[in-house]
């Protein structure tokens, strides 16, 4: 049997895939749906599979409201603010660029600025305490605090864009690049690990087809996953995770 560790390990184009169901808890405007944040390297798409709902977004350029319904592909770039609204059972396959950046921090929440002033205040704010540390309700209880205080950021940045001032939400975006700028030197050795030695990889297939040399398909494999985590609290809902990279799969 051909080695499944031959070639590139992770997904296609060194995406990193979840399910996510969307929270359904009321926030303080009355709506229902997850975490407003933004990425600072990473674009994001979601794949509707069921239920009904919307994505919030704010940018420089635009502030808008998508509906979401099942078989739509809504994506957007870093530097997007979103949020996840749940009208009706919001579920979504969830396909994130750079796999392994996005879990390494590549997100910032939409907290008040009293909040994002240095990574430890930051880190305090958004910690949510591991399953050992805290029951479920516990812990369902911190997400959601977590989350109405980023709704509180994100809806003063939004008033503040509608009415024609886009300081804030510049301010913000200064703010969420000073928070995670230790982390740009981990971010590239993650990058060209991934995405950077996908591609890589798929030039020197070229090279090697361009040659006439097509020795390297013998290496073909095939490999499969079950979801590592079920049910963990994201940003904007309950996440079953993959353990992508792993070498074990056949």
């Amino acid at each position: 049997m051909v080695s499944p560790d031959a070639g590139f390990p992770g997904l296609p184009g060194a995406v990193a895939v979840s399910h996510l169901s969307v929270y359904d808890w009321e926030s303080p405007d009355g709506v229902r749906g997850g975490t407003p944040h933004l990425h600072l390297t990473c674009s994001e798409a979601y794949v509707v599979t069921e239920g009904r709902g919307a994505v919030q977004t704010l940018s420089a350029g635009s502030c808008e409201t998508t509906p979401l319904e099942p078989g739509a592909l809504v994506w957007f770039t870093p530097g997007t603010i979103h949020r996840l609204v749940n009208e009706d059972g919001l579920r979504i396959v969830v396909l994130m660029q750079n796999n392994g950046l996005p879990e390494a921090g590549d997100a910032v929440l939409t907290l008040p600025p009293e909040y994002l002033t240095d990574p430890g205040t930051y880190a305090r704010a958004v910690r949510i305490p591991a399953a050992g540390d805290a029951t479920e309700a516990e812990r369902a209880a911190v997400a959601r605090r977590r989350r109405d205080l980023a709704i509180e950021g994100f809806t003063a940045l939004r008033t503040a864009w509608q009415a024609g001032d886009p300081e804030p939400l510049l301010g913000f975006q200064r703010a969420a690049a000073e928070l995670v700028r230790p982390k740009a030197a981990d971010w590239r050795a993650r990058w060209e690990a991934g995405a950077a030695e996908a591609a890589r990889q798929t030039g020197a297939q070229l090279d090697r087809l361009a040659a006439g040399d097509v020795s390297y398909l013998a290496e073909a494999g095939v490999r499969a996953r079950q979801p590592a985590a079920r049910g963990g609290f994201g940003m904007c809902g309950l996440l079953d995770t993959y353990d992508i990279l792993r070498a074990d799969a056949s």
